[in-house]
């Protein structure tokens, strides 16, 4: 089987599911009834999910979905709470668009450990609220305080985020990619928000209408496999919380943040993790840490079943 020949401790995709290919078939988004039926649907849960009023989907990367966002959205002045690798790029992507076009007027950051002490006021707070890069949670409650706190509205790049951590319906914006915390294949990407665009970039692929209104190729395959895993997302998303409790308990010693600040999804150790199993994938930090970050969905097809047993493949220094 597939999932013992290659074991991940890497963000997403996780292990192949039942789900992810039960749905899995020819599809078209017009004349299709079928998948615009398996489409509606999903775009049903995963407003469930994020708890906006709106979502647009379509082929490509959680970081073309912030790009998009950001063309449509974001104005005026901005403040990106700063957590790692992945807030750098919101903060560069931001200051792209405002290059483009001077709709944004600002972007500054700032530490999320400092970020109490703000209260300037600004028209966006854009945020990580799980920073995969160095295994952070950044609570989404306390990024809308402080969206609260500046009179802002709130952006989440919520990749990494979304169907693990609560409060995503706090945020005005949220962006996210299929094959994360929803469990799903690669290849599909979300925006969800509450009210319309204030701005209609000139780029055809960048307006937002554009995907909303399916005027190119969408992410066909990547909505199929969504269908019946969002379905039993709950039972999935039990083995990544029994690899995440079975982990921070065998590496206590080593983790970095505490628990307020450890997400589902990750978590960052003081010290570099190895295995000897050739067929284990670890994940490799984009952001420059002395330890390890190790993701906890390489158990999914196992759902409520999963006792954490893959990380017995993991070591902290020489395997004994």
């Amino acid at each position: 089987m597939k999932n013992s020949e290659k074991i991940v401790f890497t963000p997403g995709p996780g292990s192949l599911t039942e789900e992810n290919v039960m749905g899995l078939g020819p599809c078209f988004s017009r004349n299709d009834s079928e998948y615009l039926a398996t489409m509606e649907h999903v775009h049903k849960k995963i407003l469930a999910l994020a708890g906006q009023k709106h979502v647009a989907s379509f082929q490509g990367s959680g970081t073309l979905a912030i790009e998009i966002a950001i063309n449509n959205f974001v104005y005026g002045k901005v403040l990106v709470v700063s957590t790692g690798f992945y807030s750098n790029r919101v903060a560069d992507l931001a200051r792209a668009f405002s290059e483009l076009y001077e709709i944004v007027t600002d972007v500054q950051e700032v530490s999320w450990k400092e970020s109490d002490s703000v209260t300037e006021q600004f028209d966006w707070i854009l945020a990580c609220p799980v920073e995969t890069s160095v295994g952070l949670l950044v609570p989404i409650s306390e990024l809308h305080a402080l969206a609260q706190r500046c009179g802002a509205k709130l952006f989440l790049d919520a990749t990494a985020s979304i169907g693990l951590e609560e409060g995503h319906e706090l945020a005005e914006v949220v962006t996210f990619s299929s094959c994360k915390g929803l469990f799903g294949i690669t290849g599909g990407s979300f925006i969800t928000h509450n009210n319309e665009p204030t701005f209609e970039p000139k780029n055809f692929y960048m307006k937002i209408g554009t995907h909303a209104n399916k005027r190119t190729t969408g992410a066909y395959h990547a909505i199929q496999s969504l269908h019946h895993t969002l379905d039993n997302h709950e039972a999935l998303k039990q083995s990544v919380i029994v690899n995440k409790q079975v982990f921070t308990e065998r590496f206590a010693e080593y983790l970095i943040f505490p628990k307020e600040n450890q997400p589902l999804l990750c978590t960052q150790l003081t010290q570099q993790i190895t295995t000897d199993n050739p067929n284990v994938v670890l994940y490799e930090s984009r952001h420059p840490i002395d330890g390890s970050v190790v993701c906890h969905i390489g158990e999914l097809h196992l759902g409520r079943g999963a006792q954490g047993k893959i990380i017995d493949e993991l070591y902290v220094g020489n395997p004994l």
